[in-house]
């Protein structure tokens, strides 16, 4: 496949960063044309930089020949943010990947964009730290991908998502100027608008996180419940009761089937619905935290609560609740996250939405949760290849993501917005806060080349989401 790229641009890119770092073959532009979503493109070149340097240099060539670029890791997104679907360059940081400093006393470590969330917390252990954002896909999901979409993961819910842990970013302005970003200087905030935006004002190179100590003492707790709704009113009144987990994860019938169908962790096949309950910190007071958890759940009709024995016992579970999104293709091959968050107490009524929206439309739905915070995984399982189901299943996350939203929630907890979600936004924003975020990106990215198409709708047209009253 020729590429569509101008000679003389492919030369220049070549000396940048090397011929062998360049690749326009066909199938390495169809490998990096997509993501974990249903969004695909194609890209005209892949490049490989090595450093920052050359991230700059690739995105002032970008400039002057009007190529547009998307930054991506390991393509874990569940949105299309790194899908390159209006053509140009795909910047891969996998040479990128190394933890350039681990500083115990200052509490905090230097990390290149492309070093993968498990990575790094593997490098943290011997000093007695961690880094608390955790997604599901931390093995493989990169650190400057957690920061395109201000990743969080089963911890968030005590230890907060990414903007939480940066302290400081390395990133390369779209006129390729390079600057780092640290907020504790005074004026305005850039590194939060930076988080989250998904490689559309800039692209991070490097981020200085902040670690946390390994706590003293972990306990993980499975409670085991025989209906969805018991389950999502112990979740409330843990919260209410002024305990904190450090995750509070929540999994239904159908989910709890195929995690068992595929691994064999040992949740009962016959519940309804499962916790998986861990409180850590100090030793001392922490088994007050864990009877009185129990405590709630018995009142909320809990059949069953056990307590792991030991390190093998919580990696089991904690295995089951990883893969569960990927064990959901053993029902139908792709499968769609309606990445909503409600206030806890609308879990249930949500929850039933959710249900009659599944059943609506004949496709089937596995509930997973981070119920602490009311972050809603429903995981619509059907066949990409059949145009009739692939329209059902969009027609159903809109729906779910409106549900959300009237139950005063949004549309996303921690899986971006991308292309997928794009006009989902008028859910959630009016057409004037729309404008104001447009005339961000214009500031800062006047050709519209870093990410183009992502994150904001295109200005209202007719057909669109209604806008928020």
């Amino acid at each position: 496949m020729a590429s569509r790229l101008e000679k003389a641009f492919l030369r220049e890119l070549r000396r940048i960063v090397g011929k062998e770092n360049v690749r326009t073959d066909r199938e390495t532009l169809r490998v990096y044309g997509y993501d974990a979503s249903l969004e695909k493109g194609m890209p005209d070149a892949v490049v490989f930089p090595a450093n920052t340097e050359e991230v700059a240099r690739v995105v002032q060539l970008a400039s002057r020949y009007a190529v547009p670029y998307v930054p991506r890791g390991s393509g874990t997104c569940l949105s299309g943010g790194p899908v390159p679907h209006r053509g140009g360059l795909v910047l891969e940081f996998s040479r990128m990947n190394r933890v350039l400093e681990i500083d115990p006393r200052d509490r905090s470590a230097w990390v290149e964009a492309g070093v993968f969330n498990l990575q790094l917390q593997q490098a943290l252990k011997p000093f007695g730290f961690t880094f608390a954002p955790d997604p599901a896909s931390q093995k493989v999901s990169t650190l400057g991908g957690n920061v395109a979409e201000n990743a969080g993961g089963p911890h968030c819910l005590k230890y907060g998502v990414t903007s939480h842990h940066v302290l400081a970013a390395e990133v390369v302005w779209p006129d390729g100027s390079i600057e780092w970003v640290d907020p504790s200087s005074h004026g305005y905030d850039l590194l939060g608008l930076l988080i989250g935006s998904e490689g559309t004002l800039g692209v991070v190179t490097s981020l200085r996180v902040k670690v946390i100590p390994l706590p003293e003492r972990v306990e993980t707790l499975l409670a085991i419940f025989d209906s969805l709704l018991d389950a999502a009113n112990a979740v409330s009144g843990i919260i209410a009761a002024g305990i904190l987990p450090a995750t509070l994860e929540m999994m239904d019938r159908t989910t709890i089937q195929v995690v068992e169908d595929s691994m064999a962790v040992g949740y009962p096949r016959d519940s309804e619905a499962v916790l998986v309950i861990e409180v850590d910190g100090p030793s001392e007071g922490l088994t007050d935290e864990v009877e009185a958890i129990v405590r709630i759940c018995r009142q909320h009709g809990v059949r069953d609560i056990r307590v792991a024995r030991d390190e093998r016992e919580r990696d089991l579970l904690w295995a089951g609740r990883r893969g569960a999104y990927g064990a959901m293709t053993r029902i139908q091959p792709s499968t769609m996250v309606a990445d909503g968050t409600v206030p806890r107490t609308q879990l249930p009524a949500v929850l039933r939405r959710v249900s009659e929206i599944a059943q609506k439309y004949e496709l089937i739905v596995g509930n997973l949760l981070h119920a602490g915070d009311g972050n809603l995984h429903p995981n619509i399982v059907f066949d990409a290849r059949d145009p009739d189901q692939t329209a059902r299943a969009r027609k159903a996350c809109l729906e779910i993501m409106q549900a959300c939203v009237e139950a005063g929630g949004t549309i996303s907890g921690e899986h971006g917005i991308g292309l997928e979600k794009r006009e989902a936004m008028r859910l959630v924003f009016g057409e004037e806060e729309l404008r104001l975020m447009r005339q961000i990106k214009q500031e800062l990215d006047p050709l519209g080349l870093a990410n183009p198409g992502k994150v904001l709708p295109e200005e209202n047209v007719a057909g669109s989401p209604p806008d928020r009253e």
